[in-house]
C-alpha cells in the first residue's frame, strides 16, 4: 500500500518519546504492551520491542470485544508458546483487568519475593504502558484509575493524543507510567500499514478512503464472507472474488448514497464502511489470524 508505506512516521514528538521510553525503562519492573486484538502483529511496534529487550512483559490484546474470540484464544496460545503472557482485554468495560493484576504479580513473583526478604513488603509494582496510537492505552489506564480519585488520562477517538509520559498511582499496589503512542519510521510491509489504517491507527486525513475501504471489503469477503451481505443486505454469495470497488458501489446503492445522475457516492460509502468496521458493527473480526498452538 504505497500511499501509507511512503509516509515517514517520525515527527519530533515520536522521536522524543522513543528516547524517553529508553531512559525510563530503568524506573519500571514490567511492560504492559497493548495491541489491537484484531491485528496483533501489525499493532506491535518493532522499534519498541527492540527497546524493551529482556524487560518482563505482558501483552494485552485490547479491543477483544471487537475481535473474533476464537482467534483471540489462538493468539493467547501462540504468545504462551513464545514465553509471553497475553490477556484478552476490553478496557472500556474492564473485562480482563483482574486477570492483568494477577498476571503482573505472577510474572514478577521472584522480584516481589526479593523485596519482601529486604523488608519491602507492599512496595508498588511500577509498570510502563506502551502501545501504538489509538490502541486504547488511555482507556486502559482510566479503567484502572476508576474510583481511585487519581485523575484521568485524556481519551479521544483520534491517534496521537497523549504527548508526554505521566505517572498514575492505582489501587492494589500498582504505579503506571503512561506513554504517548509511537509508530515507527517506515512500514517495510505495506500490509502492516494497511491494517493499521483499517483500524484507525493512521490518520484518515492522509489516506485514500475509497481505496482503503475497497481493500477492506475484499479482505472481509475472504475471511468473513457472511458479514458484508448480512450487514448491508447485498447479495454477494452467488459471485466470488468480486473487486472491492464493485462491492462498495453495491453497498452505496443499497444505502441510497446517490449523487446527481444516479451515481453512487463512493466516498460516503467508504467512510460508512470504515466507520462501521471500526465500531464493531460488522461483527467480531480478526484480520490477522493465528494458527492454533493447542496440541489438543
Amino acid at each position: 500500500m504505497s500511499d501509507i508505506q511512503a509516509v515517514q512516521w517520525f515527527p519530533g514528538h515520536m522521536a522524543k518519546t522513543r528516547r524517553k521510553i529508553t531512559e525510563d525503562l530503568k524506573l519500571v519492573e514490567l511492560i504492559a504492551e497493548l495491541v489491537d486484538a484484531r491485528i496483533p502483529q501489525s499493532s506491535s511496534n518493532p522499534v519498541l520491542r527492540n527497546i524493551i529487550k529482556s524487560k518482563p512483559k505482558i501483552v494485552l490484546l485490547n479491543k477483544s470485544d471487537m475481535a473474533d474470540p476464537v482467534q483471540t484464544n489462538r493468539w493467547i496460545s501462540r504468545y504462551r508458546e513464545e514465553g509471553t503472557v497475553a490477556i484478552a482485554l476490553d478496557s472500556k468495560t474492564g473485562k480482563g483487568m483482574s486477570a492483568f493484576f494477577q498476571a503482573a504479580r505472577e510474572v514478577l513473583k521472584e522480584q516481589i519475593a526479593a523485596w519482601e526478604r529486604k523488608g519491602m513488603r507492599g512496595r508498588p509494582i511500577r509498570i510502563m504502558v506502551l502501545g501504538i496510537p489509538n490502541v486504547g492505552k488511555s482507556s486502559f489506564i482510566n479503567r484502572m484509575l476508576a474510583g481511585s480519585g487519581a485523575g484521568k488520562a485524556e481519551v479521544r477517538d483520534k491517534p496521537g493524543v497523549t504527548r508526554e509520559n505521566r505517572w498514575f498511582t492505582v489501587g492494589k499496589g500498582f504505579e503506571l507510567l503512561d506513554t504517548p503512542g509511537v509508530l515507527w519510521p517506515k512500514f517495510e510491509d505495506p500490509i502492516v500499514g494497511e491494517h493499521l489504517a483499517f483500524t484507525g491507527a493512521v490518520r484518515d486525513e492522509i489516506l485514500d478512503m475509497e481505496g482503503l475501504a475497497c481493500r477492506l471489503l475484499e479482505l472481509l469477503s475472504t475471511l468473513y464472507p457472511q458479514a458484508i451481505p448480512y450487514r448491508y443486505k447485498v447479495d454477494l454469495m452467488q459471485e466470488s472474488n468480486l473487486p472491492g470497488y464493485e462491492i462498495l458501489e453495491r453497498i452505496g446503492r443499497k444505502r441510497g448514497m446517490l449523487i446527481s445522475g444516479g451515481e453512487v457516492d463512493t466516498e460516503r460509502a467508504a467512510i460508512t464502511v470504515l466507520d462501521e468496521y471500526r465500531s464493531g458493527k460488522l461483527g467480531r473480526m480478526t484480520l490477522e489470524q493465528a494458527i492454533s498452538c493447542d496440541k489438543s
